[in-house]
């Protein structure tokens, strides 16, 4: 029954050693991804984006949001000067919390009469809104135990309060977290996959030297190839956004068309990674295995689990240059807080010089890959 398996086994053991780049993927990403994505994969929030509205400008206050960032959770990033710019800074991405402290803050603590701090939380993100809203309330318990033991007479109720409010996810549904950045996956691992082993395929079956000497150029090759993939890849979108709104009841709050332009945007960048994995690979499980080397940081790196904010400064550098980190976080404002163009262009810019990266390399090494 076994007869010649040691020469079989020893055959195997000759074409790995030969084969590099099986035996490089095999031996070292295993330890590289297991390295970076355990200290990526941390589940204490800290490091919220903050925004300040600050009536008040007295030392009192000054202290109290000096106490939101000794917590760790509180990141302080812009002190603004109207209402409408503090809800501005949570639509356009740029704060998770919004802190409004009144103009009689400091009067009323010296008046020994209760008072109340407005905290808006984004709630499109479960998990951040969460915990933003327990540390919120604890530091405002704290605060009200500290000046209740400095305060000989009683006081009715607590000297300070959090009044929070959640915008945009008043549930904090996971689902309307979640649901938004699966689509940019979904798009992703479709079209990733499918760009790559398309090309690959040609190559290993020998076709691909057979569509060189017909009358087609090289630049009309690398298209045909890719174009087909492209409408798959907007079906692909459309089906999962009629499952988000359908199945699971998350609306889009924004502009469709402007979700359109920005997934085509994606869709491009994602075929030409496709193309480049084809380059490189030389069969389809190598294509497999580099695709998957692309797709657990974008899956871990990217936003779409764990807030980047909270990843050591390394890992999350190298998430600032993982294509869907601007795509989930345009998904996100636009379905779920209505952010617009307005709000979004910086994010647009970064994703589309990062495809223009991808998609000139790509084609470099998918002409010189013919030549």
């Amino acid at each position: 029954m076994f007869r010649g398996i040691g020469s079989i086994i020893y055959k195997e053991c000759i074409h790995i050693v030969r084969d590099p780049r099986t035996l490089f993927l095999m031996l070292l990403v295993p330890g590289l991804q297991m390295t970076i994505f355990g200290y990526a994969i941390d589940m204490d929030v800290k490091h919220i984006r903050t925004a300040v509205y600050n009536l008040d400008g007295r030392p009192a206050s000054r202290e109290l949001l000096n106490d939101f960032e000794n917590t760790k959770t509180f990141d302080i990033v812009a002190h603004v000067q109207s209402d409408t710019a503090l809800l501005s800074e949570i639509v356009r991405g740029k704060a998770q919390v919004a802190i409004k402290v009144p103009p009689d803050y400091t009067d009323r603590l010296v008046l020994g009469a209760p008072v109340s701090v407005q905290v808006m939380i984004d709630g499109s993100d479960s998990t951040v809104a969460m915990q933003a809203l327990n540390v919120a309330n604890a530091i405002a318990l704290q605060k009200s135990l500290g000046i209740v033991a400095k305060t000989v007479d009683s006081v009715s109720g607590p000297p300070v309060t959090v009044r929070p409010r959640v915008l945009f996810n008043p549930d904090m549904k996971t689902p309307n977290f979640m649901v938004p950045g699966l689509v940019g996956i979904v798009m992703q691992v479709v079209t990733l996959f499918l760009t790559a082993f398309a090309v690959v395929r040609e190559k290993e079956n020998g076709t691909l030297e057979q569509l060189m000497v017909t009358p087609v150029s090289r630049l009309g090759l690398m298209l045909g190839k890719l174009i087909p993939y492209a409408f798959v890849g907007a079906f692909e979108t459309s089906v999962v956004m009629c499952i988000m709104r359908f199945v699971f009841g998350v609306p889009v709050s924004g502009s469709l068309l402007l979700l359109a332009g920005a997934a085509l945007i994606f869709l491009f960048t994602v075929l030409g990674m496709g193309l480049l994995i084809s380059t490189v690979a030389e069969n389809q499980i190598q294509a497999m295995q580099i695709a998957f080397i692309i797709m657990l940081p974008s899956v871990l790196l990217s936003g779409f689990l764990f807030p980047q904010e909270s990843m050591p400064l390394p890992i999350y550098v190298i998430g600032q240059f993982i294509p869907a980190t601007y795509f989930i976080h345009i998904l996100r404002g636009i379905i779920l807080r209505g952010a617009t163009f307005q709000d979004l262009w910086p994010q647009g810019v970064y994703l589309g010089l990062i495809g223009l990266a991808v998609l000139g390399i790509a084609t470099r090494r998918f002409r010189k890959t013919m030549g």
